[in-house]
């Protein structure tokens, strides 16, 4: 006996352009690839516009030794047309922000105002809340510029040396330029992933999170000129009493200029993105 996909009469639930259902009787094989495939060639792929979803089957009488009286239940569903593909292997996606970043600093860029009660207020060269023994300072909002990529990667290049790759460049400073910004200035805070299926042929998701700090030339800290530091590099003040022969007052003012590496440089090109 062929086996045989026929439409029950209470099928053809439908809500416009929202959803239908419709529902076949299936006979004639006890086997469920069977039965799918006979109702797959069966029902169209779209009913008043809407599509064809996955469409299922169910045993109602099943019967190995005879076929032909077996019965199943097939179920088609359609929803509205899903313009919006899925990213496909190779593709890419970025975005950005420049929210800024926090720091603690001890110097201004220029001191606009000074006032004594009497005389002349003693000149700290544009130290920060300075007080009998130290320099408090104050945290203001920096330009940080932060983006993220995220790429779809074949299985085949996330290997598990790759992925120790991205760990060995997690909090390093770009040695060479990279994505516009010259070397020093991109900061590489890590990536995250995941597997989209299990074949080998399938591919993986992963976002690859960064950080962008402008190098910077000609800095001033109070009489301290020509000072150069890269993005990530830390600038620190040296303080000490001074006479201030304006105020004659011994105060605190910068005496030194520091530049310190706290971050290792490394060649992006281990990422893998271009």
């Amino acid at each position: 006996m062929p086996i045989t996909c026929t439409e029950n009469i209470d099928s053809r639930q439908y809500t416009e352009d929202q959803s239908a259902e419709l529902v076949y009787s299936i006979r004639g094989t006890a086997d469920e690839d069977a039965a799918l495939s006979s109702l797959k060639a069966t029902a169209p792929d779209t009913f008043h516009g809407l599509v064809r979803q996955p469409p299922t089957v169910e045993p109602v009488h099943i019967d190995t030794v005879n076929p032909d009286r077996c019965i199943w239940t097939g179920t088609a569903q359609y929803a509205p047309r899903q313009y919006e593909q899925p990213p496909e292997t190779g593709d890419s996606s970025f975005s950005f922000d420049t929210g800024g970043g926090t720091q603690h600093i001890t110097q201004s860029i220029a001191t606009p105002g000074s006032y004594a009660a009497s005389g002349t207020a003693p000149n700290f060269r544009g130290a920060i809340g300075v007080t009998h023994d130290n320099v408090e300072g104050v945290d203001i909002t920096i330009p940080v510029y932060n983006f993220s990529e995220t790429h779809y990667l074949p299985a085949s290049q996330v290997t598990n040396t790759y992925k120790g790759t991205l760990f060995a460049l997690t909090g390093k400073v770009n040695s060479g330029a990279f994505r516009g910004l010259a070397a020093g200035e991109c900061l590489f805070l890590g990536a995250s992933g995941s597997r989209r299926g299990t074949d080998e042929e399938d591919d993986w998701e992963i976002t690859f999170r960064f950080a962008g700090s402008p190098n910077r030339t000609g800095i001033s800290v109070g009489s301290i000129t020509g000072i150069a530091k890269k993005g990530w590099e830390y600038l620190w003040v040296r303080y000490a009493d001074v006479e201030d022969t304006a105020s004659n007052t011994l105060v605190k003012q910068p005496v030194a200029a520091y530049v310190e590496k706290v971050y290792e440089e490394a060649s992006f090109a281990g990422l893998g993105i271009g």
